[in-house]
């Protein structure tokens, strides 16, 4: 996809504190991208009023330049990056050369690396430089870092491995998790905070958020638990950037086309109130929103998601979340809809007469899953299934023995999603 390039002059940036033992090397700023397309991280083009000289409108690209915040804050929680100085990385391949030969020597090769199968080759194609968690900045060269460009190409590469049917999605899962961290950390370590690192981290986000759901509903895996622990935490502190990012890009009346479905996801995050990886209260976070986030159409529903969730309205929880979530809304609720599920049929079985089964066929639109599965369902939550005279499948209520799942939910599918599935 083509996009138009404007150039900019260099952006001057405050001098490095006195304080600090060196100074920043010069070299020229990123060059700023706008215009991208709906899909890609466009801007947004609604416009409220032709007539309102106030209203926030798309946000546009001039020859003014502004101030822009360094790298402090964008992925220096990514362990060793807020050490570096600012460089401009000259490594054309994906992998350095010198850590591609020393990997060769050591048979360090992932199963994607290894140039027809062999764990001691491996070739610029295939290679694709590991993170690091102990470099410095004394050892940061400028021919073991990646350009814009590169790191463009090569996450490009490795989200096309999502497709490959060839190894289990752990297996992908661990390889794209452990290279993307390489590739935030070279970006943290240049400095770029221009409108190309937000389309990259925009992608990274999405892996991190389908891999969330992906590995929940992995069982075969021996250290799964792990690995979606580990995602998780390198999920907030990729969100955590992208809004950085986004932030110091600011100019006045603007905001991308999918920021708010992004910064929908922080509000998501926080619906069990035992355990907010994010951090910062939401009542303080949503002081720092610009309007039209906050009125947008996937930020009211992550409000609505979470105030139907805290007051037990599950029948509106159920119905908006089946009318209006995103794909990558649906990856961060999913944990919680069979728990509500559970809650709603603990109020049923406890408030109605007993004398009046339910109907499982009139529960299962109520909470929107297939009648089968709501059969397992209430069966692995001890509820017993009676059957009248007319065959149809009955809850009876009242029932003592109700109970939470032993070995904890089972993955009940919440259909109309089924398609985005197979997408990712």
């Amino acid at each position: 996809m083509e996009r138009a390039h404007r150039h900019h002059q260099p952006i001057r940036r405050n001098p490095p504190s006195s304080s600090s033992s060196s100074s920043y090397p010069s070299r020229p700023e990123p060059t700023k991208v706008s215009h991208f397309t709906p899909t890609t991280g466009a801007f947004n083009d609604v416009r409220p009023s032709n007539n309102n000289n106030n209203a926030w409108r798309p946000r546009t690209r001039s020859n003014t330049h502004q101030e822009l915040p360094t790298k402090t804050g964008v992925d220096t929680e990514e362990e060793g990056s807020s050490s570096f100085s600012t460089l401009t990385g000259t490594c054309p391949f994906m992998c350095p050369e010198g850590e591609r030969a020393q990997r060769e020597r050591l048979q360090d090769l992932a199963v994607f690396e290894r140039l027809h199968g062999d764990p001691r080759k491996s070739s610029p194609d295939l290679a694709v430089k590991k993170f690091c968690r102990t470099i410095s900045s004394k050892h940061a060269r400028a021919s073991d870092v990646r350009p814009l460009p590169v790191l463009e190409d090569t996450l490009t590469y490795l989200l096309k491995l999502l497709d490959s049917s060839d190894y289990p999605f752990e297996v992908v899962h661990d390889f794209i998790f452990d290279r993307t961290r390489s590739i935030r950390q070279d970006l943290s370590m240049q400095d770029i905070i221009n409108d190309k690192a937000i389309l990259m981290y925009e992608k990274m986000v999405r892996f991190l958020v389908v891999s969330h759901l992906k590995l929940r509903h992995s069982s075969s895996y021996p250290s799964i638990s792990s690995a979606h622990h580990l995602n998780l935490e390198q999920l907030t502190k990729a969100l955590t950037s992208l809004y950085n990012l986004y932030d110091a890009n600011r100019q006045t009346n603007s905001i991308y086309a999918d920021e708010p479905e992004f910064r929908s996801l922080y509000v998501l995050l926080h619906l069990d109130t035992r355990n907010q990886p994010m951090g910062e209260s939401l009542s303080l976070w949503f002081r720092h929103l610009p309007p039209p986030v906050i009125q947008s159409q996937k930020m009211c529903f992550a409000r609505q998601v979470l105030r139907c969730f805290r007051m037990g309205n599950f029948h509106r929880f159920f119905s908006i979340i089946s009318a209006q979530a995103s794909y990558l809304q649906y990856c961060i609720i999913e944990p919680y809809i069979n728990e509500v599920r559970w809650l709603s049929l603990a109020s049923i079985n406890n408030a109605n007469y007993k004398l009046h089964p339910y109907p499982l066929v009139d529960l299962s639109k109520l909470l929107i899953m297939r009648e089968s599965d709501l059969e397992s369902f209430c069966k692995a939550c001890g509820l017993e299934i009676c059957i009248d005279d007319m065959g149809n499948k009955l809850l009876p209520t009242k029932q003592t023995s109700i109970c939470t799942p032993p070995g904890g939910f089972q993955s009940c599918n919440f259909p109309g999603f089924e398609q985005f599935e197979r997408q990712f």
